[in-house]
């Protein structure tokens, strides 16, 4: 069986305190069920309150970082599945959990981010991603609006009319692009990802843990003012579409490899 949960989270720590926190299912290319979701919120915030851990790493084992909610599982749960209020207020706890976590968190995108994980990587402070891993901002593609944050952090990262472009288009951003346009800090082959990212972590993790935390609350301060709005916007109208025929059409053209047939 798939992993699920904390089973499904690998934590590594090293000597200065960066704290290296993994999905890991890559059978199903690390796309989160809901008690893997509620484990990684419940880790972060664990190790982000630990006076010990400098720095925290986000990143994904084999192929992908994270392609977002599991929708093999949603079908799999027979009717079982969270509610839309649940679902919403885990994605929205996930997006707090970085953005409040008094030290540096870094994403290490290996692979495709989507869904709520690329919302989880724009939540990081600093992004890293692998020469061919992409950020797809799928939302609409299945009949879905962003979540996660995502509405407010892409506009707040790299404007409206670019993030307008990005979520109404359902695109994949490429690397490249990504570095163009601010979203990550620097793009490498995959094979030196992981080793790159420790790199930061560690310089990172060698300064004034307070002074890291205090800029990054004022400059989460100052472009997230919109953040709690943003959440209830997000909340309010992916509660309707998740129960929507729109929402059904399109997880059942992602299973049956197929375009969407909206009404």
């Amino acid at each position: 069986m798939t992993a699920s949960g904390r089973d499904a989270v690998k934590v590594d720590r090293d000597d200065l305190g960066v704290v290296t926190i993994s999905i890991n299912r890559p059978d199903r290319m690390n796309a989160l069920d809901h008690s893997t979701v509620c484990a990684l919120t419940e880790l972060i915030t664990e190790h982000g309150s630990d006076p010990g851990t400098r720095v925290i790493v986000l990143a994904g084992e084999g192929g992908a970082f994270t392609t977002g909610a599991d929708l093999q599982s949603i079908k799999e749960s027979d009717g079982d599945a969270p509610s839309p209020d649940v679902t919403m207020d885990n994605a929205a706890a996930l997006a707090r959990a970085v953005l409040t976590a008094p030290i540096p968190v870094i994403a290490a995108v290996n692979g495709p981010a989507a869904g709520v994980g690329v919302s989880l990587a724009l939540a990081s402070d600093l992004m890293l991603m692998a020469d061919d891993a992409y950020l797809l901002f799928a939302f609409t593609n299945i009949g879905l609006m962003p979540d996660g944050g995502a509405s407010v952090l892409l506009p707040a990262a790299v404007g409206r009319s670019v993030a307008s472009r990005m979520l109404l288009r359902g695109d994949a951003v490429s690397a490249a692009e990504a570095l163009d346009v601010g979203l990550a800090l620097e793009v490498l082959p995959s094979a030196e990802l992981r080793a790159a990212a420790a790199k930061l972590a560690r310089r990172l993790a060698r300064g004034s843990r307070r002074a890291l935390e205090l800029t990054k609350r004022a400059v989460t301060g100052a472009t997230l003012a919109e953040l709690d709005a943003a959440l209830a916007r997000e909340h309010e109208g992916q509660c309707e579409l998740l129960v929507s025929d729109d929402f059904a059409e399109g997880v059942s053209s992602i299973l049956e490899k197929r375009r969407p047939k909206f009404a």
